[in-house]
């Protein structure tokens, strides 16, 4: 059974089209924008919490880095928070691309939308 539903994908896409726009174009700062200051944050590397971590992950990609994102599943465990689980397509200029499961939360703080836990998975 599929529970997605249009507002809260709405919301999803509102927050990761900015979060890829910033991924595309290489700019760690923007990116770290579109987490909570206390954000939990796990890529393919050990996990760090806050924005610096985030900046700093992100400036240590390779130039040329794009992402492309599926929401597969979200979920509303509270009116202030929004789940959502993805595959997301990394794409490189040197090597193949890296196709990973991604479950992220959205929490609502001062009427807008940030990540405040960023988890990424790469199934074999």
């Amino acid at each position: 059974m599929h529970h997605t539903t249009a507002s809260e994908e709405k919301i999803l896409r509102g927050v990761l089209d900015g979060w890829k726009e910033a991924v595309d174009q290489h700019q760690p700062d923007r990116i770290a924008a579109h987490f909570t200051e206390d954000a939990v944050f796990q890529g393919l590397h050990p996990y760090t919490v806050g924005r610096p971590g985030i900046t700093a992950y992100y400036d240590a990609q390779p130039l040329g880095l794009r992402a492309d994102y599926r929401i597969l599943e979200t979920r509303r465990p509270a009116d202030h928070l929004i789940l959502g689980y993805l595959s997301v397509d990394f794409s490189f200029t040197d090597r193949p691309t890296l196709t990973v499961s991604l479950g992220i939360l959205l929490q609502e703080t001062d009427h807008s939308w940030a990540i405040a836990h960023y988890q990424v998975s790469h199934l074999a």
